[in-house]
Order: C-alpha cells, then structure tokens, then sequence
C-alpha cells in the first residue's frame, strides 16, 4: 500500500519548510536581481521570517502530549516550538541590522547562510535523535563560520572566521566521540531511550561520566561558558557586529536547548554529577566573564566577556536541576535575546557612523542621538538586572531556583557578580551621556524597526511577567515530565 500524506506532518515541520523556501526565493532573487538588491533582500528576508514566525504561531504549535515524528528524528512538544520563535524573531533582528551595513547586505549569500543556520539551529532544539542532533549542529555552525568571517577585507573579520572554524571543528570532534560512546554504551542513538539502558545499572559510573563530560563540552563551547569561552571576544570583535550579535543570542540559545535536553533526559540519574558540574561552570563563567568585563575598551569585546558572564547565570537555573530553574533559564534566554540584539544594533549603528567600537568613540551620543543613547541605556540596565527590563525577571528566576534547589551559595555568587556587572556597563552609560555633541547620527528605517522591536521586547518581557513565564513554563515541563 502507497503511504497517504499526513497534514499534520507537514505543519510539525512548517518552519523548517518555510526556512528553505524563503532561501530558495532569496537565492533567486539575488541572481535574476542586480540593480537595487541591496536593500530589498535584507527586507524580504526579514518580512519572510516574519510571516513564517506568525504561520508556526498559528499552525505548528505542538498538541497536549509531546510526540516523536518522523521515525523519532523529531520531537514536537512546547520545548522545541519556544526556541524556533526565538531562532526566528533573531533572525529577523539581525536581517533587519543587515539591510544598511555595507560589508553584508549586497551579499545574497549572507542572507541564505542565515537561514542555513537558523534552520540547523530549529532541528538542534527538537532533535530526538543522536544523528539528526550532530547533523543540526553542523548545519548551524558551518554558516556562522562564514558568517563570522564573512568580510574579506577585514582582516580582523577573516581572523574571526578562522579561529570559529578551528575551535569549532575540534569541539564538533570531541561532542561526536561523546556520541559515539553513547551509542555504544546503549545501542541506540533515540535520546529518549538511553535514560532506560543507564538505568539497569549495567554500565559502569565511570564510562557514563566520560560520556557526559565529552558531551558537555561541546555544547559548553555553543553557549561560551567557561573554560570552553576562549573563542568569543576575538570572534565578537572580529565579526560584522550583526553577526556577532546573532551568535550572542541565538546561537548561544540553541545551545541551551540541546544542553537541557541531553542533561535531563539522557542522564536523570546522573543528575547530581552533572548539577555540580554545570554550577562550578555557571561560577567560574559568571567570574572570569565579569572580571575580564572591567578592563575592557572596545564595546564589542566588553559584550562578548558580558555574554560569557550572562552564560553563568543561565546556567544557574540548569543547575538546579528543576522545572522551575529550567523555566528560569528559558525566560531569561528571552529576555536576553532582545537585550543583546538591541545592544549590538546600536553598536552597529554607532560602528557606521563614528568607524570605531572603542567606548571612548561612543562620547557625547546621547547629545547627537538621544533616542539611540536610551535604547542603549535601556540594553544594558537590562543586562545588568534593573528592573523594569527583562533582565531583572531572568535573574529573580534563575536566583530563586537556585535558592530553592539548596545552591544557596550559587544565588550569592549570581548577586555579587551582577553588583560587579553594574560597574562596567553604568561606565558605558556615563560614556555616552557625558561629552560635546556634534552632528547627529544617521539611523536607517531598517535599523529603526529592528531597535524598536527589540526595546518593545526588553518592555514587555520586563512588565507583562505572566503570559511569558507561563510559555517558559510549559517548555520547562515538556523536558522534565518526557515520558
């Protein structure tokens, strides 16, 4: 008998369909049209990743009870369907801070290598299978190493690119041992039945807890926390700043995911082990992220050394090990997702206008740009936890959970390292609201749209709590309650 055609199949995958449609129609477009294209690709691209965020909203929501499609490559559930919004609503920010800058946007290939790797960084978060998961991890990285590198007049961008590429690849070999040993010590590569083989006892503790660490490592290196964070600031630095902030955020979130997904259904009893693990990673981070912060010059690499530190207090809430620390986590991965875009928006429209991302080349915007110099005000007061901004609700989350899973010392090392925080980014405010003005900066309708969008979010995320943690809520259950 010939298999029917399943419509329900076809709208579990709509983003993904819609992700390859919209390269194939900007692949298009970027041959058959020259004159012009600079400016329309980065707008359809955004406007096409709108319209597939709205559809997945309104089509590919997951049902009640979690199911594996596809052979159980696939798992549909509220986990895998909150991180594809985030994958799509960043892609469409960066886009949009794409359309005027001037070493990307006459790019066609830019564009489809984005959504390369937003489609790889989709499969990552629903992947219910080993070979599907390094396959969506490939399919991810190998984009953002052009992407980062992506300028070939820049030295610093080339640089970049390579070093991506090198740390990556030998990343990508040790995650693929740890698989591979997985694989072995279970004889399947379906996630969702390894926890059972652990479970009987017949393999040794010792051969597990490799097969964890190789693991850890490698998704530890996707979200840059330490000691897997030594590619971040030459990579932030080096890169196109749009670019840097689509690392910054939603890369960093598809790491989250897969790391959430692996520690607590593959290894629920091992969960011990692994807490203690990925607290001391979440302190050493939070530190070394900070610390390094406090010296920094150049605005890019002050926010990659943030982005290492704001990886350690979304570790805190995987370290809890509980649904309400994993709820944490993902609401504190939304909220940053708007913050670190915006912060990186504005650096970029800074970048083009002043051809630095020294801090001391910031001076005096709020005087020829008050709206940019609140924009960026309202990122870093985010970032460093002052409310009325998302920030403040991520770090009440992850804090608490940490609190009431009995870390108590972890939560008193996320609040010394947020006082310390403060310091270096209230020394970036006192920046650019000191110092002469001068002509004012020139802000594109692109750029426009994309810091709106994304200080709207910070807002919202930071007053409307409810509607928001429930959502991180329900993705929090799909991963704990998986059976």
């Amino acid at each position: 008998m010939s298999a029917q055609f399943d419509p329900s199949m076809f709208l579990a995958i709509l983003p993904e369909i819609g992700l390859v449609v919209l390269a194939a129609v900007i692949l298009v477009l970027d041959l058959v049209w020259q004159d012009r294209r600079c400016r329309f690709l980065g707008w359809i691209t955004a406007g096409g990743l709108a319209v597939v965020t709205v559809l997945s909203v309104l089509f590919a929501r997951p049902g009640a009870e979690p199911m594996l499609i596809f052979g159980g490559m696939l798992r549909l559930d509220d986990t895998g369907f909150i991180f594809r919004l985030i994958f799509l609503f960043g892609a469409t920010i960066t886009a949009l801070f794409a359309v005027d800058n001037e070493g990307l946007c006459q790019k066609g290939e830019f564009y489809m290598l984005m959504l390369a790797s937003t489609l790889g960084m989709s499969l990552m978060a629903s992947a219910a299978d080993l070979i599907t998961l390094f396959l969506a991890i490939e399919t991810t990285s190998i984009p953002l190493y052009v992407l980062a590198g992506f300028v070939l007049r820049d030295s610093k961008s080339v640089e970049a690119g390579i070093k991506y590429l090198l740390f990556g690849a030998m990343t990508s070999a040790i995650t693929l041992y740890g698989m591979t040993l997985l694989y072995g010590f279970t004889g399947t590569t379906q996630i969702y039945e390894m926890a059972a083989v652990f479970g009987t006892g017949q393999i040794s503790p010792v051969l597990i807890g490799m097969a964890l660490l190789l693991v850890v490592v490698g998704f530890a290196f996707k979200v840059s926390a330490v000691p897997f964070h030594f590619w971040a600031p030459d990579v932030y630095q080096g890169a196109p700043t749009p670019v840097a902030g689509y690392l910054s955020t939603a890369s960093k979130a598809a790491g989250f995911a897969v790391l959430m997904r692996v520690l607590l259904v593959v290894f629920p009893d091992q969960s011990a082990t692994w807490m203690l693990l990925v607290a001391i990673m979440a302190t050493a981070s939070m530190f070394l992220g900070n610390l390094l912060a406090l010296a920094q010059k150049n605005i890019k690499r002050l926010l990659a050394y943030s982005s290492i530190a704001q990886a350690g207090y979304i570790l805190i809430g995987v370290a809890s090990g509980s649904e309400f620390g994993i709820t944490g986590s993902i609401y504190y991965l939304l909220g940053y997702l708007f913050t670190n875009l915006v912060a990186f928006g504005v650096v970029s429209v800074l970048e083009d206008a002043v051809e630095s991302t020294e801090i001391n080349a910031f001076s005096g915007l709020s005087r020829r740009n008050p709206t940019l110099a609140l924009v960026l005000l309202m990122a870093l007061l985010s970032l460093g936890g002052i409310p009325p901004f998302a920030g403040f609700f991520g770090k009440l989350l992850v804090f608490g959970s940490a609190i009431e899973s009995g870390q108590v010392w972890l939560a008193i090392v996320g609040i010394l390292n947020s006082i310390v925080a403060l310091y270096y980014y209230l020394n970036v405010l006192r920046v650019i609201y000191q110092g002469e003005g001068g002509a004012p900066y020139w802000v594109s309708p692109s750029w426009k749209v994309a810091l709106i969008a994304g200080a709207v979010g910070i807002l919202v995320l930071g007053i409307v709590f409810s509607p928001f943690f429930g959502w991180s809520q329900q993705a929090a259950q799909s991963l704990i309650l998986f059976n």
